[in-house]
């Protein structure tokens, strides 16, 4: 597919419409990562793990975290820590 362009604005509420030219092929509901580096704003589609693959993703998690020692009751911790540093 070529490089199209449309133009649209923000609303009020911060939301912005994507114009439905460019919106073909995509449903109601699909996920999308949003990036920003400084005046550019990107969506990118991105395909969530299904059930199979998040329980196998949990499961090595949880192993990890065995080996390293960290408890359930660290991770609140653990998560605060490195929010601050990348703020």
């Amino acid at each position: 597919m070529a490089t199209e362009v449309e133009f649209t604005k923000m609303s009020t509420k911060g939301q912005i419409v994507i114009p439905k030219k460019l919106r073909e092929g995509f449903e109601e509901g699909t996920p999308f990562a949003v990036i920003r580096d400084r005046d550019t704003i990107l969506l990118k589609k991105i395909k969530l793990p299904g059930i199979k693959e998040f329980e196998f993703l949990a499961e090595k998690g949880e192993k990890i975290a065995k080996e390293r020692g960290i408890k359930e009751t660290d991770v609140d911790d653990i998560v605060h820590k490195h929010r601050k540093v990348q703020e």
